[in-house]
């Protein structure tokens, strides 16, 4: 990537105030150029593909479901996925980040936070809430999930049983149950019906 460049930025839609206040602080910092704005879930695939912007940052809560970030990361490798969402806990941020987000916020971050994760998922960096303010080598969440825990975590949220998920992933009910024991302890749930709770209480 050519540094002397501005990172150009895609915002999707978000409340009134979100959306004002990104519009006015990513649109006032030199080294970014915004190349989309207010861009309706439904139209992300399409606007991606013809702006490809650098970075695009997401609202988590207009998703129809997380497994929306791994179809928009696998679409669209290039572009750096920052979601925005509200409050999200460490375990909803390693969620998103083993999902292909390249960083999770807060939508009530500081305006240099935002500038500053914008840089950083620009150049692939990931970034959390918990690190930002730290150096920028602070080390990906040591809980993020694999991608096949990932995967099990998708069947999960779809309210498949273990036997119904080894069918689906090609593996044993027993590896399941592995994969599905070290989601629970990652996300910080106890299990199922507390994993159940987290798409609402991220939204």
């Amino acid at each position: 990537m050519d540094d002397s460049r501005p990172v150009t930025v895609l915002l999707a839609r978000f409340e009134d105030l979100v959306g004002a206040g990104l519009r006015s602080v990513v649109g006032a910092d030199p080294h970014m150029r915004i190349v989309a704005a207010d861009v309706d879930v439904d139209r992300l695939d399409a606007v991606i593909a013809e702006r490809a912007p650098r970075v695009a940052i997401v609202n988590f809560g207009s998703l129809r479901a997380p497994a929306d970030i791994r179809r928009l990361s696998a679409a669209h490798p290039a572009t750096r996925l920052v979601v925005l969402a509200n409050h999200p806990t460490p375990g909803e941020c390693a969620q998103l980040l083993a999902l292909g987000a390249t960083a999770c916020l807060g939508k009530e971050v500081e305006r240099r936070d935002v500038l500053t994760t914008i840089h950083l998922a620009s150049r692939g960096l990931h970034v959390t809430p918990h690190a930002i303010g730290a150096t920028a080598s602070t080390p990906l969440l040591p809980d993020v999930l694999t991608p096949r825990e990932a995967e099990v975590l998708d069947q999960l949220q779809l309210g498949r049983s273990n036997r119904e998920i080894a069918v689906a992933l090609s593996v044993s009910v027993e590896t399941v149950r592995t994969h599905a024991r070290s989601v629970f302890r990652k996300l910080g749930v106890k299990g199922r019906r507390e994993l159940a709770t987290l798409s609402a209480h991220r939204r």
